[in-house]
């Protein structure tokens, strides 16, 4: 491990359209605490979604032993398992966005390094979360990578980049006292940009409603060019959810990176969807984006296909996969959370 950040050693996070070699998962556990007694009813979302990323890159799939990886297997049975490996790095949950490692990568070797943030499973809610607090650590150390540890705690799904310097965050997330309660503002926006290759730091507000994580910015507003980002909005003016991503909006439109402002596109958010009393954070900002298609959730919507039409527009050149996540998003978070890309060197 160097004492060098990884901005002093030239390394950066990749933007997700960027080319990938894989993108990893963690395999769900049955006596996991994520789909409390439904569980069988995510597989069939699960293997829709890796029979979408197979066609697109290799699948490397995280498992906890030989019995979980056989059940893993008879869920993907009859896919073409040459694209899809099995790791045996055990987790206790399967948000391999939030667990998984921060990828980062340079023009001169080693090209691939891993940044292995801190993590308290969404600020302490979620015991047990040993397993996947060391997953990042273990994977470099199978894939023989650099490791670099920020000493914050950060979740995959707080932050998103534009690959080119810009990074999206929420206050109510990474300000919360819950994750870094030693750090301020300024500190946290140092280890971002000494640990991320980044120089812009952007802030939004409030996440939505229902979202356990305390306003991931992978359910609200998400780079799809290097300059562009779509944005979730409200449209019912009674929704809980209408001023904070009204907030959000009018914050977007007077963001700039290196002087010119963004160019804003807005995605509806589905109906409201409440179930067993609680309020689900179901959001088609929390897509995809793979080398040849972008994984979309759905929730038999009006709105879907609205959605599946702005995507399709902001990305040409992929296949738009609408997935039904009615099921997928009891567990509070659908495929950008269950994924962690690996840039292709």
């Amino acid at each position: 491990m160097s004492s060098q950040t990884p901005t002093a050693l030239g390394y950066r996070m990749p933007a997700e359209w960027e080319p990938h070699t894989a993108t990893w998962l963690s395999w769900p556990r049955r006596e996991g605490i994520s789909f409390p007694e439904s569980f069988d009813r995510v597989l069939p979302a699960l293997r829709a979604m890796v029979e979408a990323l197979i066609e697109s890159e290799q699948v490397c799939i995280n498992v906890s032993n030989g019995a979980h990886e056989a059940e893993a297997r008879s869920v993907l049975r009859g896919l073409p398992l040459e694209r899809i490996t099995f790791y045996r790095v055990p987790t206790n949950e399967p948000w391999c966005r939030d667990h998984g490692p921060t990828f980062l990568t340079r023009d001169r070797d080693p090209k691939l390094a891993v940044a292995d943030w801190d993590y308290n499973a969404w600020g302490n809610k979620y015991p047990p979360f040993d397993l996947d607090e060391v997953v990042p650590t273990c994977l470099a150390e199978i894939l023989k990578l650099p490791l670099f540890y920020p000493h914050m705690i950060l979740e995959g799904g707080s932050i998103d980049v534009n690959g080119s310097g810009a990074l999206l965050t929420s206050e109510s997330c990474l300000l919360n006292k819950n994750r870094n309660p030693n750090l301020s503002r300024d500190e946290i926006e140092q280890r971002l940009r000494d640990y991320l290759g980044v120089s812009d730091i952007l802030w939004l507000g409030d996440g939505i409603a229902g979202d356990d994580t305390d306003g991931h910015i992978d359910d609200l507003t998400r780079f799809v060019a290097e300059r562009s980002v779509v944005t979730v909005v409200e449209e019912n003016r009674d929704d809980e959810n209408y001023e904070p991503l009204q907030q959000n909006l009018a914050r977007l439109h007077e963001m700039k990176i290196g002087g010119r402002k963004l160019d804003v596109l807005t995605l509806p958010m589905p109906k409201k969807i409440v179930r067993e009393g609680l309020r689900l954070p179901a959001s088609y900002a929390n897509f995809y984006i793979a080398n040849t298609c972008i994984l979309v959730p759905t929730f038999a919507d009006p709105n879907d296909e609205a959605a599946l039409s702005v995507l399709r527009e902001c990305f040409p050149d992929r296949r738009v996969i609408g997935i039904d996540c009615r099921d997928l998003i009891w567990g509070l978070g659908t495929f950008h959370c269950l994924t962690q890309q690996q840039p292709a060197v």
